[in-house]
């Protein structure tokens, strides 16, 4: 392979056809499901799937099939097959390439000139909700194999997934991986591109992602509001029997989650790695976070903070009712509170299970007999990445050195891809890249979200180069199919 046209080929393909439809795409305000409930009959969805869809049937890949699939009452999903070249099996050592293309909401606090559908281009970055997270991937995944056939670089069967549910928990992924088993195969490499990187100097894979459990916590003290001057002192406050609950669970000083059954067993090699990263990363571990002046994180020792990022349980409330905003709080003691809690769990820590004691921690014993309910509204297992083969472990070294001049990183990542979890179930034998754009100040999810465009090619480029050394792996039979 010529690296360097390699190189030239992806970042032209960047320039003059990708970043413009990315652009397009961000305009599109398709949020996820559980952020948009009427999203079919919105259409926001349909356009973010057909402009996508449209894009790549557009691809010079020779034997590259597009389809959006449907199944009833479902976000749509965007399946793509490209068949092997130079011998390689049609049913054997395919290679799954993943990402999705829903969105999470707006989120306030943009900065001016920036919102989440107004696409701007500031130097090297393209900010806007969802180019980083994931609408890149399609793109990424498609040039990759372009990259291959420019060069008549032979490949594996591949098979690319576009979901548009991951933001909600992925909960119409099993259906369509059901659905469309017969037709994906067993892959032996699992490509996904939807994670994060520690800087935009490496590439990072991921090597584990945490779980979630998450849902309504209210506490109903009240059938009304009443004067505060009246009650206060005789009606115990919601707010205050709210902070009692949560401090069943989570300790005030330190942030430790006080539930047993949501911790688990930190594995040697993963804690070696932790290592490894706060020494590379050092500030940059925190300092990618927009702190306020003053303001310091959790903890000094950095590879605790790298742990309890990425295998700890860490509880976290974002959003909150029954408070009126300032402008509008009179001298009245609510009658309830209700937040929604987000608890991340470790890897290993079966997602159901976690659910099930986080709401049996918090609904137990209600405080002076105040109504305390918990409406668990979803669960996530988490993924610990099994150890990479000799082949991969060489592929990705000689991917990230050519691309970006430097060796690659492993870290686990403290969010959740379903996904992962999934596929970790389904294909025992599949050996996994997790990596992504995700780096400093990328802000998925929250205000003022980018993609760093020159990440992204550097991506691309090392994606097509393991790629290519699968195929060189499953020649030999080293790929364990």
């Amino acid at each position: 392979m010529d690296t360097t046209r390699l190189q030239q080929f992806v970042a032209s393909k960047w320039d003059r056809d990708i970043v413009p439809r990315l652009v397009e795409y961000i305009r599109i305000p398709n949020k996820s499901p559980m952020f948009d409930a009427d999203w079919a009959k919105h259409g926001h969805m349909e356009a973010a799937t057909q402009l996508l869809a449209s894009w790549a049937k557009q691809q010079p890949l020779e034997g590259l099939t597009v389809e959006i699939i449907r199944l009833e009452g479902r976000t749509p999903l965007i399946y793509m097959e490209l068949p092997g070249t130079n011998g390689a099996s049609s049913d054997v050592d395919t290679v799954l390439l993943y990402g999705h293309l829903d969105k999470q909401p707006e989120m306030t606090g943009w900065e001016p000139g920036l919102g989440p559908w107004e696409p701007v281009l500031k130097g090297d970055k393209l900010f806007g909700r969802g180019g980083a997270d994931d609408g890149y991937s399609i793109f990424g995944s498609l040039t990759a194999l372009l990259a291959l056939q420019d060069q008549g670089i032979p490949h594996c069967r591949a098979v690319v997934l576009i979901e548009a549910c991951e933001e909600s928990g992925s909960f119409d992924l099993p259906a369509y991986v059901e659905h469309l088993a017969p037709r994906i195969g067993q892959p032996s490499l699992v490509v996904c591109l939807d994670s994060g990187c520690g800087n935009y100097e490496q590439l990072w894979c991921t090597t584990s992602l945490r779980g979630l459990a998450g849902g309504t916590l209210r506490v109903d003290v009240l059938k009304e509001g009443v004067h505060s001057g009246d009650a206060s002192g005789i009606v115990p406050s919601s707010f205050r029997v709210l902070r009692q609950v949560l401090a069943r669970i989570e300790a005030l000083e330190t942030g430790k989650v006080t539930i047993d059954a949501l911790h688990a067993e930190i594995p040697p090699e993963r804690l070696q790695q932790a290592k490894t990263a706060a020494r590379v990363l050092d500030k940059d571990v925190y300092d990618k976070f927009p702190f306020v002046d003053g303001m310091t994180p959790a903890l000094s020792d950095l590879t605790e903070l790298v742990l309890n990022r990425t295998w700890r349980p860490a509880l976290s409330v974002t959003g909150v009712d029954g408070i009126p905003a300032l402008g509008s709080a009179g001298n009245v003691l609510r009658p309830y509170t209700a937040v929604k809690v987000s608890m991340r769990l470790p890897p290993t820590t079966d997602g159901k299970k976690g659910g099930e004691a986080l709401k049996a921690a918090l609904i137990a014993n209600p405080p002076y007999g105040a109504k305390v309910t918990f409406d668990l509204e979803k669960t996530a297992s988490g993924w610990n990445a099994p150890a990479l083969s000799p082949w991969l472990s060489a592929a990705i070294d000689e991917a990230s050195q050519s691309a970006f001049g430097k060796p690659p990183m492993y870290m686990g990542e403290g969010g959740t891809i379903p996904f992962m979890g999934m596929l970790g179930e389904k294909f025992p034998r599949a050996q996994f890249m997790i990596t992504g754009v995700l780096g400093p100040q990328s802000n998925a999810h929250g205000p003022n979200e980018f993609l760093h465009i020159p990440t992204g090619k550097k991506v691309t480029a090392a994606v097509a180069a393991v790629v290519a050394k699968h195929f060189e792996a499953s020649k030999h039979g080293l790929t364990g199919k």
